[in-house]
């Protein structure tokens, strides 16, 4: 067991999820960092101070299950989860696979409905705690092309709407972060060499807007926060 507040963090890879362990870590966490593939997060358990490397798919009810349970058993129940985890793909809705709708849904959907239904029951025994989950635009319009994603991130958002109103009296607060921006790493500057600096979100600006919101005082909680760089045309 520790002294310091044990934070989830699902979907850790290269950008925002990186970004949310190591902030999370030097706010004085110990971060338990998820991911499907290993080799990211156990770079990130080597650099940084009581960070975990934790492989879980969260589409997968029984993963999330052991996950969990494992992490309570070895450093504690959970003070903050976010779920950053997030399955995607575009494509008109003549054309996509049913099958990319349906991964995207069991990622991003049931998800979070495996872990909240894990880390809630301490959280209000303690009266205390954070659910956070990442989003974006697609949650709230359907865009052409977007089939495949919009559906589930706008069910993503109303989940997050329903855990908060039935555990936010609770003391839990549950807040959801909607990204409207390209966010800036590697992979995307390489895809949209044209553009301008200042129409990418840097993930340690998102992690550092997390990180604020969880600090939020209980007069004054936010559930749903826009987050956009300022030349974004919205």
């Amino acid at each position: 067991m520790t002294e310091k507040p044990i934070a989830i963090v699902t979907g850790v890879g290269p950008g925002t999820g990186a970004a949310i362990v190591r902030r999370f870590s030097a706010g004085g966490f110990r971060v338990m960092a998820l991911a499907r593939s290993a080799e990211l997060i156990n770079r990130l358990a080597q650099e940084l101070p009581d960070v975990h490397a934790v492989t879980c798919d969260v589409s997968d009810e029984g993963q999330v299950h052991a996950a969990v349970c494992d992490i309570k058993h070895r450093f504690g129940a959970a003070e903050v989860l976010i779920h950053n985890a997030v399955g995607g793909g575009w494509g008109s809705f003549r054309e996509i696979d049913p099958k990319m709708l349906k991964g995207n849904f069991e990622v991003n959907v049931m998800g979070l409905l495996y872990l909240a239904r894990e880390v809630a029951p301490d959280m209000i025994d303690r009266g205390k705690g954070a659910i956070l989950v990442t989003g974006n635009t697609s949650s709230i319009r359907g865009k052409a092309n977007f089939a495949g994603f919009a559906p589930t991130k706008a069910a993503q958002r109303i989940l997050a709407e329903s855990i908060a109103r039935e555990v936010g009296p609770l003391g839990v607060h549950v807040f959801y972060v909607l990204i409207d921006a390209v966010i800036d790493t590697p992979r995307m500057r390489a895809r949209m060499s044209d553009k301008p600096d200042e129409v990418f979100i840097r993930p340690e600006a998102i992690a550092e807007e997390l990180f604020h919101l969880y600090g939020q005082g209980r007069s004054a909680w936010s559930f749903l926060t826009e987050l956009r760089p300022f030349r974004e045309n919205w």
